[in-house]
């Protein structure tokens, strides 16, 4: 039977209220709580020098709590100007040194956006730029090492599941994020059963194969959308956008997957967290 880790993605605000301050305070929290794991986010930059992450990665290993990491929002594969698609070349890379300093085995990153381009035109360049590259990336990462391009949720980014999927098909060192409240606020509330799920992750199977695909990356949280997409973050109190965790456990458990699951809620994570695994343990029951 697969095995499915839940945890939050940075610090709940329950965290903080609770008197902590640190992330290094944060792997006994987390465990403390019943959870298995915890994604760190560089979002606005690598603002952490090598030493600190070391240590943080050390108290991640002793409780046991699998870390991952994510990128720089500022990614874009997609950039024609090519002092921009440097940088992002050096986010990549940097990101890789991280993983290393925080012993954590996944990169979270956003691939792309349209900019001024047509979205076919945006999506060929990422390609192309992404085949240059990823022999670069392959040598970096260690063995347990992956990249996982997470899927977006406006319409401007390129992100769709497809999109993510079929980038993935470069090499076999990229594992799929489906953060499916961004897919849901993209696609305007669709995920609405399992089926709606399974969909998804069919696709997956056909163009990645079977242990890629039981091992993806998810993000999770509901999220308020427009007709642009994705607008905020939202909690599990939340009753009007969705989508609903029941529905994705069912497909944890028919598929047998193996998921890592990051709750992105806003500001109870680790709680939404928790109320998740719940729902899985005994979806898995039944």
């Amino acid at each position: 039977m697969g095995k499915v880790l839940f945890g939050p993605s940075g610090n709940s605000e329950s965290f903080f209220n609770e008197g902590h301050s640190a992330t290094l305070e944060s792997p006994a929290w987390v465990k403390a709580k019943g959870l298995d794991l915890f994604e760190y986010s560089f979002g606005q930059g690598y603002r952490m020098s090598s030493d600190t992450a070391v240590k943080i990665g050390n108290e991640f290993k002793k409780e046991g709590i699998e870390l991952s990491v994510h990128a720089p929002y500022f990614i874009n594969f997609a950039n024609p100007d090519d002092e921009m698609f440097s940088k992002t070349i050096g986010y990549i890379s940097t990101g890789i040194k991280f993983l290393k300093n925080l012993q954590a085995k996944r990169l979270i990153f956003h691939p792309a956006s349209c900019g001024k381009q047509t979205r076919e035109d945006a999506v060929k360049l990422m390609m192309e730029r992404f085949k240059e590259v990823m022999p670069i990336f392959e040598n970096e990462l260690d063995d347990e090492m992956f990249l996982c391009p997470e899927t977006m949720g406006k319409l401007m980014q390129i992100g769709t599941y497809k999109e993510v999927i079929d980038l993935c098909t470069i090499s076999s060192k990229l594992i799929p994020t489906f953060d499916f409240g961004h897919i849901n606020a993209l696609t305007q509330g669709s995920l609405k059963s399992a089926d709606d799920y399974k969909h998804i992750f069919d696709y997956c199977f056909e163009k990645l194969g079977e242990e890629r695909t039981k091992n993806a990356h998810i993000h999770f949280s509901k999220i308020q959308y427009g007709s642009k997409g994705e607008i905020r973050h939202l909690t599990f109190e939340d009753d009007v956008y969705g989508p609903n965790f029941e529905d994705l456990a069912k497909v944890l458990v028919d598929y047998d997957l193996s998921c890592h699951v990051v709750c992105e809620s806003a500001g109870t994570q680790a709680e939404d967290s928790l109320i998740m695994k719940d729902i899985y343990t005994k979806t898995l029951a039944k």
